[in-house]
């Protein structure tokens, strides 16, 4: 048995469904942990390029089956148009291959209303959330209100539910909460039988998996600085993110855990508001963000874009242990003369022993850089460790050095073949 463990190791959008697309040929089993409809992976494939929101990206192998565990916010229309858009590209049996925990929480259109009204709330403060209902679900799951899976199939209890969080709503938000409980309900029961051949008892289906020696790849969403308790606070998503919300969404025995794998752009973006301490207004942000086609699977967003931060990468690193890093989108920084990395932040002179929870120190730290020739030759495609040019191995030598950690794959662009893996 094996289970290997992508996770997102930086503001998200690292590329990490390339990865797992890669990983799921010779695997049985690709599972979704936590987050929602919220996570977007692209994956291109012969020039076709294949959308992932809410499914995990291992169906994309028509051997391998996946699986939506308990830690996920479960959208069961999200669920039924992504499964009809990869069945018309062309993808065999998808409806055959995906299962859903019975214990996800059940994300309402409700939880989408309330979330664009608690961002226009917070105004000039706002998240700067995808509106997709992430966060006011997770809200009702905490507050034990929520929906979970096994209440779509007792009709009954489902309504008493549905109403009561409605009503909540509507004394909080009165006449601007714009939400037909009707329809919502309406829908929960045209979709009710036709949910049951996809919802298994996820504690028994995993655990069933690990005995029997299956080969498990984790396909983690969002990434460690979005993570609800270690991210770049209040500027997340409402998941754990990390290594350990892989482990609680899925039931995973630790000891069974074969390599946890970093997924790191070449340099950083982020979507959305929070602190970006190596972001790029200027001319280089421009570059990275057209070169890069920066903008978001889920939202269309365009991605702030800045050099890497090596202070985050080594933040990230300790709290999820990283086995190997896989160093996506290489080929972005071939035409740039000078490369830079952040290596350090600095208060009053002093340099910071890790990356900070006080957004006030944050707000004060100076970024101290190392500065590195680019290779200025196309990278795009090549296959070889050896191939790349000695600058660009540098680069990822380097990286290598600071974190202590072996950077194992090396993405050198969008097509599925363009990944170097390094003995």
């Amino acid at each position: 048995m094996t289970i290997n463990i992508i996770l997102g190791a930086q503001w998200g959008d690292e590329g990490k469904g390339k990865l797992v697309d890669i990983q799921s040929r010779e695997a049985q089993l690709c599972c979704r942990a936590a987050g929602g409809s919220n996570a977007g992976h692209l994956i291109k494939v012969d020039g076709v390029s294949y959308s992932f929101h809410l499914l995990p990206s291992g169906l994309m192998n028509p051997k391998c089956m996946n699986f939506i565990g308990s830690g996920v916010v479960f959208h069961i229309p999200t669920f039924f148009s992504e499964l009809k858009e990869l069945e018309e590209k062309g993808l065999v049996a998808v409806h055959d291959r995906i299962l859903v925990s019975d214990r996800v929480n059940v994300l309402l259109d409700m939880h989408m209303a309330v979330d664009g009204l608690e961002e226009k709330e917070l105004g000039d403060e706002s998240i700067g959330t995808t509106r997709r209902g992430i966060g006011p679900c997770y809200q009702t799951s905490r507050a034990r209100t929520g929906i979970k899976m096994t209440d779509i199939f007792y009709p009954e209890l489902l309504e008493k539910k549905v109403r009561r969080l409605a009503d909540g709503y509507k004394k909080r938000f009165g006449d601007l909460f714009e939400y037909d409980v009707e329809a919502e309900l309406a829908y929960l029961e045209k979709y009710r039988e036709t949910m049951k051949k996809y919802v298994v008892d996820g504690v028994a289906f995993m655990t069933s998996a690990q005995q029997s020696g299956t080969k498990i790849v984790v396909e983690g969403a969002n990434a460690l600085m979005l993570d609800v308790d270690y991210g770049s606070y209040p500027f997340v998503t409402s998941s754990s993110t990390t290594l350990a919300g892989i482990i609680g969404g899925l039931t995973l025995n630790p000891k069974n855990i074969t390599e946890t794998i970093g997924v790191v752009k070449a340099y950083t973006t982020r979507v959305g508001w929070g602190a970006f301490k190596t972001e790029d207004t200027e001319e280089v942000g421009t570059q990275l963000q057209e070169i890069g086609r920066e903008w978001g699977t889920s939202t269309g967003r365009r991605r702030r874009c800045g050099w890497l931060d090596l202070v985050v990468m080594r933040y990230s690193h300790s709290i999820n242990f990283y086995d190997a890093i896989n160093l996506t989108k290489l080929d972005v920084l071939d035409t740039f003369e000078t490369i830079k990395i952040a290596v350090a932040y600095k208060v009053d002179g002093q340099e910071l022993e890790s990356y900070p929870a006080d957004l006030a120190i944050l707000e004060q730290a100076e970024v101290v850089y190392h500065e590195m020739p680019g290779w200025q030759t196309p990278t795009t495609n090549v296959k070889t460790y050896e191939e790349l040019p000695q600058k660009a191995r540098d680069y990822v030598e380097y990286i290598e050095k600071f974190l202590g950690v072996k950077v194992k794959y090396i993405g050198t662009g969008p097509e599925r073949e363009a990944m170097i893996t390094r003995a």
